[in-house]
């Protein structure tokens, strides 16, 4: 890079001060929160453009989009009453071609003279048989001046309308970019030669600078992967800092006492599958640890998790701790409760259920309960860790669907517990890359097999306006024994044209094709006692089809519900609807899936394709990532998370594997970073992750 301007900037020098910006563009950026160069350069371009190779203007065609060098020959104004217009010839050896602007007429007429050096990029379009481009991108090539626009490969960045309306483009911003860079002295690297020969990447200096102008496609590559690395890399190290600092603190090892393990395995009318007992073995040695526990068990619809994480609290309470199990709704909070009193009821442990909706004399009593330590397991929703609720001597805490929490609302529970003891467990399949990214301070079971009596769910695709034959199979499955659930989008419950839909669908139903049936309707508007009956007809079996909202995605277990119809898949996740599928094939009927969309679009046959044949929900996570993006992967985006700026958790898997190997061999040998050698890794870390840090570890 050329050196026209003095270097006598920092990175830490305000925006405003750089050539070109002054005030009011400085509040543009600032909108972007870009307030320094060195936020400036770090604003990475969206995409680029290859302007790498020039044309001589004899060897033009119309249509062809072409970089060219010339000289100005001629500049001229033409003003109309619609707007002026600026004209202007470009001339080099082999031929001339007219340029056309009608934007910014008056500025490109001061700014052109005749005899300039330009680099022009633009489309040839034909003028009374002569070539022409309207609107050409130009620089001059004058005396101390560089291209921006040809020659090169041209990074777009992303704009807002607050930057546009300052007067920034892409051309200026470009340029202030380039004086910005101009004016730095080397750009100092937190990684020193040795690691950089050691992890195989370019300098700082090099990667940031060749990252908005870079050579060629080779440079580009390597500064993109130096500056993804850098992302990965102190993710990653914030994520060992947590493990570290989890371990140093020191617990009670909780013993294997398998007085109430046994007697709820001997009432099991199941054997554990191979993935349940390598996962109770993992959570043992956690146990006996002297480190509190830190897993999160990972496993796909219908795989078992429950009975895991009841096998694991009859251990915690015959060591006498009590347990918290954390759902994120209602519904799922009375399943688990449900499942977990069945076990335990045999074996006289109590349990109670701690919820926002139960009534308050009922509250007040089990808040005594848990106070006092009669109460040994206490399942329930965030009422867990409200100000209230004081455990006698809680020392394991399990989280189900632990991705819908927030990190602080974790750290709230396990800040009431004497033996801070976690696991966490979610029914969504997560990609690797993410698992090590969302999840990487934890260590990590995954139970991939299914329980050897579940039946195969058929899944099929409904096409549009033949609903008539679902309707006419689920009929018949009623009169095998079966129930049926019947799914509509809700995005949020506040979305009233949502509701009425399911509502007008379930009247619609309810009378005109299914007159002959018992159908409810829940949905997350019901108020909890309505919600409850509801749920509790249906299993009963009092309801044989059940219209819902996505609010069933989790917490129904019913072993003769063995139809779901979902409708309006385009508005789903793949994933959303691989949960939904494992509401049912929970007994021993066969079961089916049923998919209808009224969408013709081949990227929505293609998305259902994948459902159709496949039940492995890793694989479907995997291709749901692909489609979506991590950001619509999860309900709800975790608290505090890190935003990339230009790191891809669907792109990066290789990168992530390596930065994060290289990140916790540096914490595990240096945990505080007080050696010498990572001395400005410290600094980099302190300056731009720590306050992320200390928000997001428990204390």
């Amino acid at each position: 890079m050329s050196s026209p301007s003095s270097q006598s900037n920092t990175l830490e020098t305000e925006i405003q001060f750089i050539k070109g910006v002054g005030p009011k563009r400085a509040r543009a950026l600032e909108s972007l929160n870009i307030y320094t160069i060195k936020d400036l350069i770090y604003y990475f371009p969206r995409k680029y453009l290859d302007r790498t190779s020039l044309s001589l203007i004899g060897d033009i065609s119309e249509e062809q989009e072409v970089n060219l060098v010339g000289r100005v020959k001629s500049v001229s104004l033409k003003r109309m009453k619609k707007g002026n217009f600026v004209t202007s010839t470009l001339a080099d050896h082999t031929g001339s071609v007219r340029l056309m602007w009608f934007n910014a007429a008056d500025y490109i007429h001061q700014s052109l003279k005749v005899g300039d050096l330009l680099t022009v990029h633009g489309k040839v379009a034909a003028y009374k048989g002569n070539p022409q481009i309207v609107h050409p991108e130009y620089d001059k090539l004058n005396a101390n001046e560089i291209s921006l626009t040809t020659g090169f490969i041209i990074p777009v960045y992303p704009l807002t309308d607050e930057l546009k309306k300052s007067g920034l483009d892409n051309r200026n911003l470009r340029k202030i970019i380039y004086l910005a860079l101009d004016s730095l002295n080397e750009v100092e690297d937190h990684f020193n030669e040795n690691k950089r020969d050691e992890y195989d990447i370019e300098s700082l200096n090099y990667s940031l600078r060749n990252i908005h102008y870079p050579k060629n496609f080779e440079v580009l590559e390597k500064s993109t992967y130096r500056l993804k690395f850098d992302e990965h890399f102190f993710l990653q190290m914030l994520l060992a800092k947590r493990k570290q600092q989890i371990k140093e603190n020191k617990c009670e090892p909780i013993e294997f006492k398998t007085r109430s393990y046994n007697k709820i395995i001997d009432n099991l009318n199941f054997e554990l599958t191979g993935s349940q007992k390598l996962t109770m073995r993992e959570i043992v040695d956690d146990f006996l640890s002297q480190n509190p526990m830190n897993r999160m068990i990972q496993g796909d619809v219908g795989c078992g998790k429950t009975i895991v994480s009841i096998l694991s609290a009859a251990i915690v309470v015959d060591n006498d701790y009590q347990v918290a199990i954390m759902a994120p709704t209602d519904l799922l909070a009375k399943q688990l409760y449900k499942n977990f009193k069945t076990h335990f009821k045999k074996i006289k442990i109590q349990c109670s259920l701690l919820t926002g909706s139960i009534k308050s004399h009922e509250r007040k009593n089990v808040l005594a309960d848990i106070k006092s330590g009669n109460t040994k397991i206490i399942i329930g929703t965030h009422a867990l860790f409200q100000k209230d609720v004081q455990y006698k001597n809680l020392g394991f805490t399990v989280i189900d669907e632990q991705h819908r929490f927030g990190v602080n609302q974790r750290q709230k529970l396990l800040s009431k517990s004497v033996n801070p003891n976690l696991m966490a467990m979610t029914a969504t399949p997560i990609p690797r890359t993410l698992a090590i990214t969302y999840n990487g301070d934890m260590d990590i079971s995954i139970i991939d097999e299914l329980p050897k009596n579940r039946p195969e769910i058929h899944t099929s695709f409904i096409e549009k306006d033949n609903l008539s034959t679902a309707y006419n199979f689920i009929r018949d499955q009623i009169k095998e024994g079966g129930q049926t659930i019947i799914v509509y989008p809700l995005i949020s419950e506040s979305e009233k044209h949502d509701l009425s839909a399911a509502e007008e669908s379930y009247h619609y139903l309810k009378k005109t094709i299914f007159p002959d049936q018992n159908i409810g309707l829940v949905h997350g508007k019901l108020d909890d006692e309505d919600k409850n009956n509801v749920m509790s007809r249906f299993m009963n079996g009092d309801i044989n089809i059940l219209v819902s909202t996505t609010v069933v995605e989790v917490g129904i277990d019913n072993p003769t519900a063995n139809v779901i119809l979902i409708n309006n898949c385009e508005r789903f996740g793949l994933s959303q609807m691989h949960q939904l599928r494992g509401r049912v094939g929970r007994g021993i009927l066969k079961s089916y899936c049923l998919l209808h969309s009224d969408s013709e679009s081949p990227n929505t046959k293609d998305r259902l394709g994948i459902l159709v044949k496949s039940r492995n929900g890793f694989e479907i996570a995997d291709e749901d990532l692909k489609l979506r993006g991590p950001g619509e992967f999860f309900g709800e985006k975790q608290s505090g998370f890190i935003r990339f700026k230009i790191a891809d958790l669907i792109e990066d898997g290789p990168i992530i594997r390596i930065a994060r190997t290289k990140a916790f061999e540096i914490i595990n040998k240096d945990a505080n970073l007080s050696l010498e050698k990572n001395i400005l890794i410290k600094e980099k870390f302190d300056d731009e992750y720590l306050d992320l840090f200390l928000k997001t570890t428990v204390n």
